[in-house]
């Protein structure tokens, strides 16, 4: 939508002629130099401009000359009116985005905003150090740039790449969006179609631990030492200040300063062990007590990071008819239908040597009773010194030899399981049924060579059939009970996202955190938290 401007052209002239006045103006951003033009441009009410007026405003405000490209194509696409001013006053657009960026900036989302205090200035009334309006209007249209960029693009796709994310970037366009926004200035406040909705809960996430942040009550938890586990009916000062914390937390509802381990404390433990992923018992080791002693700028911190991936999500995965997400650090697989969950299930997935991928594809194919051909690199690192030291080692493990390839059989015991799902991908990652189950009674899962083994992946293979008659469950429980391999070619393709996100908030409000099993939080942090304090953009 373009602005309405009926500016006559002898004033756009003798404005150019004016600031072509001043001859070369120094690249400093002090308001001095800003100021060169100001009585002139404050007298006059047109906010057109051109491209002579937008090289001298990127001159004079050379903190925002990395935006030049993008604020000039806006004004370009809009035959170089305002954007900002209707009837010489700030449109309502302008004034809904100026309380965002006070409400992002003071959240800490946008960690620097060049020229904040000329920005205020436009919108404080009465004040002597307004900038001109024609300036007004192009630091407006750079703060748009900023914060839709900040907001909603995030970092780049490279950036991205290089902390390991392969999950394909959405993509906006600021001058489509700005016409949308411009006629509906309520879409910058919980956009589904703009973020991930998942970005929002974390937002208001934010908000409570800055507000505990605020309150000044995070103290650390001093355990007695040596350490000893506490289960119930332990009576310790330790026991007072994990109920502290677990108040303050939200998984207490009030807090008796009782330092007795008491059933109402029981309750509040096994809330807070499984929302953050732990094993559901009463018994708080050493490692629990670490994790609660975590410093609360981390965890903002961590809140933080898991927003900016959010930013690298299409928020329209969410209207698939179905798909499946797998959580890397909470060892969580979600599968929905028609907006639903359908089933939950715990994984393990890579080691540290042997990270899984974070990316997303398609199942295909469903295999059940699947042979599992080893790869070279297992064969050569493992199984060869097993074959040496015991001649009959292939046949034990109903292995055997076919093309130069070793592969294990189908049965009970093979490495896959029962069942496995395939989702064609460079890396030759799929997800599979497992005879380990035992595995999945660690809190920390980081056990196989980069595929995803799923606890209930039979029950898996049942909910993504139901809508195909005729697998029945008693034929895909004979399919999987078979001597040879068999495939289902999937008619409708079911996407899958492996994600890595180690704070979530559930649709109860309850917030997640988990480990950090890649260290990927500590990489992500260096872009968006750098040690001179000045962020990337």
């Amino acid at each position: 939508m373009k602005m309405k401007t009926t500016y006559p052209v002898s004033i756009i002239l003798a404005l150019s002629f004016t600031i072509l006045s001043f001859g070369k103006h120094n690249n400093s951003n002090t308001r001095e130099n800003i100021s060169l033009n100001k009585s002139y441009l404050n007298n006059n009410s047109d906010t057109k401009v051109d491209s002579e007026v937008l090289t001298d405003f990127f001159k004079r405000y050379s903190d925002l000359k990395k935006y030049q490209n993008e604020v000039v194509s806006l004004y370009k696409t809009r035959s170089y009116g305002s954007i900002w001013f209707e009837d010489d006053k700030i449109n309502e657009f302008g004034k809904t985005l100026y309380d965002k960026l006070n409400d992002t900036y003071e959240e800490g989302l946008i960690f620097e905003l060049p020229y904040k205090y000329e920005i205020d200035q436009i919108f404080k009334k009465g004040s002597n150090d307004k900038p001109s309006k024609a300036d007004s209007d192009m630091l407006l249209t750079s703060a748009y740039i900023i914060y839709m960029n900040r907001v909603y693009v995030g970092l780049d796709a490279e950036t991205a790449k290089k902390t390991g994310w392969l999950l394909p970037k959405k993509e906006i366009s600021y001058d489509t969006l700005l016409d949308s926004l411009m006629t509906q200035p309520t879409l910058l406040e919980k956009n589904d179609e703009l973020l991930f909705n998942q970005y929002y809960k974390l937002q208001d996430a934010l908000k409570k631990y800055r507000e505990i942040e605020k309150a000044g009550v995070w103290k650390p938890i001093v355990a007695e030492s040596p350490y000893k586990d506490l289960r119930p009916d332990a009576n310790t000062p330790t026991i007072g200040q994990v109920r502290t914390r677990l108040f303050i937390l939200g998984d207490l509802d009030h807090d008796s300063k009782s330092n007795f381990y008491d059933r109402e404390l029981m309750d509040g433990v096994m809330k807070y062990k499984l929302r953050n992923g732990f094993k559901p018992n009463y018994i708080l080791s050493a490692d629990h007590i670490k994790e609660m002693n975590i410093p609360l700028k981390d965890k903002i911190n961590t809140l933080m990071v898991n927003m900016e991936r959010c930013r690298w999500i299409s928020p329209k995965i969410l209207k698939d008819k179905e798909y499946i997400i797998v959580n890397i650090p909470s060892f969580e697989l979600v599968y929905v239908k028609n907006g639903k969950p359908e089933l939950t299930s715990k994984v393990f997935v890579g080691s540290a040597v042997t990270k899984t991928t974070i990316f997303n594809g398609n199942i295909d194919k469903i295999v059940f009773s699947p042979y599992w051909t080893v790869p070279q690199s297992i064969v050569d690192n493992e199984l060869k010194m097993k074959m040496a030291a015991d001649p009959n080692y292939l046949t034990e493990k109903n292995m055997e030899i076919v093309n130069g390839q070793v592969r294990q059989k189908p049965g009970p015991n093979n490495s896959l399981g029962l069942v496995k799902f395939i989702f064609p991908n460079p890396e030759d990652i799929y997800m599979h049924d497992t005879p380990a189950k035992s595995l999945f009674d660690f809190e920390r899962r980081t056990f196989s060579h980069g595929c995803i083994n799923v606890n209930k992946a039979k029950e898996l293979a049942i909910a993504m059939l139901k809508d195909y008659p005729e697998w029945t469950t008693e034929k895909i429980n004979k399919a999987m009970e078979g001597k040879t391999e068999s495939t289902f070619k999937l008619p409708n393709k079911v996407p899958i996202y492996i994600t890595y996100f180690t704070s979530w908030v559930h649709d109860s409000g309850e917030v997640s955190f988990y480990q950090d099993v890649y260290e990927k939080d500590t990489e992500l942090n260096n872009f968006l938290f750098p040690v001179d304090g000045v962020a990337s953009n």
